[in-house]
């Protein structure tokens, strides 16, 4: 399905300034690019845009609210310093499985102060020497990077769960206990 017929599906007779979370995953994008999302999705708070193709984040649109970007298993492999400008407020960024190589590639992302946690899981950039140190020294506002601490403790369920934070309208999802 492309992207702006299920962006299209997932308004459900809504106002996009309605949605506060729009899942995307595994739909095509044209040219690698993020199409049919407008800035009108004021109040998003949570995108998901998993295995879509995206080769950029260039053409987002300006989501002052977003919180959670999930950009993984994409053709990603720069262009990140737009995400400061278009999604001051991000604390979740998932570039797991893109093309990352470098550490200068991820060092536009000093620029958003609110950042708690960076997933790079499964991108080149993790096989260089030191590689967690130098991203916590790169960006300080870090708690975590690909899950873990700066002492390598793992983030503790209560933190995973801050991706589902304050999107609790989903009435299908089971609390198990």
């Amino acid at each position: 399905m492309d992207m702006k017929k299920r962006i299209h599906l997932e308004l459900r007779n809504r106002t996009p300034s309605d949605v506060k979370e729009l899942v995307l995953d595994n739909c095509r994008s044209n040219e690698g690019k993020i199409e049919g999302l407008t800035d009108q999705f004021e109040e998003l708070e949570f995108l998901s845009t998993i295995n879509v193709g995206l080769t950029t984040v260039a053409h987002l649109p300006k989501l002052n609210k977003l919180k959670k970007l999930e950009l993984s298993d994409n053709r990603i492999s720069g262009g990140l310093e737009v995400l400061a400008e278009k999604c001051p407020n991000l604390t979740h960024l998932n570039l797991s499985g893109n093309k990352i190589k470098d550490l200068s590639t991820i060092e536009p992302l000093k620029e958003l102060g609110t950042l708690k946690s960076l997933d790079l899981f499964n991108c080149e950039v993790t096989n260089l020497n030191e590689y967690r140190d130098n991203v916590f020294k790169l960006l300080p506002q870090l708690t975590y990077l690909d899950g873990y601490d700066k002492e390598d403790k793992e983030a503790s369920d209560s933190d995973a769960e801050v991706y589902a934070e304050g999107l609790d309208d989903d009435d299908d999802e089971e609390d198990g206990t």
